[in-house]
């Protein structure tokens, strides 16, 4: 009978082995994470590979061992790293970089976007290291359609415009960015077509201007793109569901991206939204962890290094 006890035990004893003895590396790592936190990234390494050990899988990944709930805090202090990618709808940021950089060629403007981008990956708080995964960036190709201006009665082709060749010249720069993607959508050019601005259509319709004080500035050509958002929908869920990052940087100012982001969050990424001054609706603000501006108000940044606005030679600066 004592040999058959023996037996028993011996047969379970390896197993409760195995687990008393992950049990205690476990113990000896957290202590080691609160004493030597430079050793993290080694510690990491060694728990992932004896959870894969254990579970009989093959070797961790890089991406496994840096997956959020695998790196480790001191105290109230982040003693991690930020893996960050940032997504940028191109459109929205062309039209806001005139107003608070100003004009600029192709090259300044690929350039700046970069610059721009980076400033999202200084660290928030002590230790905290940030990387930068890929910036993406959303556009579509210019439209080289021959359109009918009502206005002058003639037929303009778009392929000629100055617009055209500087949008073509500016994609060139950014293709040749540091880990920066493009993602083109299309153009809905079936209905491209010049429409009166919003203001000049109030004053027509009050009666303050007649039709032959409309000129060619009073128009402005609209082309709706079509595929940007429900790849930017897309790819903010495709880095969330493959861990490939613990933070997603957006750059927009539209509340198309609510699914997205909310989806993001329930994976654990920390979502953020950089508007650049643009308002936001209430709707977005309550599906994002924050709402990060890197640059000065309108008017304000002209100490920006990325700004080559002058302010007004009556308006002091500061």
């Amino acid at each position: 009978m004592t040999q058959n006890y023996l037996c028993n035990f011996f047969r379970y004893f390896p197993c409760d082995f195995v687990n008393f003895y992950i049990f205690f590396l476990n113990l000896y790592t957290f202590l080691l994470l609160i004493f030597l936190p430079k050793w993290n990234i080694i510690i990491n390494v060694a728990i992932a590979t004896i959870f894969k050990i254990s579970s009989g899988s093959s070797s961790p990944t890089i991406r496994e061992v840096t997956r959020p709930e695998l790196l480790a805090f001191k105290g109230s202090v982040y003693n991690m790293e930020t893996i960050t990618a940032i997504l940028v709808d191109g459109g929205f940021y062309r039209k806001q970089a005139r107003i608070l950089f100003g004009e600029k060629n192709p090259k300044q403007r690929a350039e700046e976007l970069t610059a721009y981008c980076h400033r999202h990956l200084r660290g928030d708080y002590e230790n905290e290291k940030k990387r930068l995964y890929r910036i993406f960036y959303y556009d579509c190709q210019p439209s080289d359609k021959t359109i009918y201006n009502p206005l002058t009665q003639r037929s303009i082709d778009l392929s000629r415009s100055d617009q055209y060749r500087w949008t073509k010249d500016f994609f060139k720069e950014l293709s040749h960015q540091r880990k920066l993607a493009l993602r083109m959508g299309e153009l809905l050019e079936s209905k491209a077509a010049y429409s009166l601005n919003y203001d000049t259509l109030k004053k027509l319709l009050r009666k303050e201007i007649a039709v032959d004080d409309i000129t060619e500035k009073d128009l402005t050509l609209d082309i709706q793109q079509k595929g940007v958002d429900m790849r930017i929908g897309l790819e903010i869920a495709s880095l969330a569901q493959k861990r490939l990052v613990n933070q997603i940087v957006l750059i927009a100012g539209d509340s198309d991206f609510v699914p997205a982001a909310k989806h993001a969050r329930r994976e654990g990424i920390d979502f953020i939204l950089d508007p650049m001054w643009h308002t936001v609706k209430d709707s977005l603000l309550l599906h994002i962890d924050g709402k990060e501006i890197k640059t000065g108000k309108p008017g304000e940044n002209f100490k920006d290094k990325l700004c080559n606005i002058k302010p007004a030679d009556n308006e002091p600066e500061e």
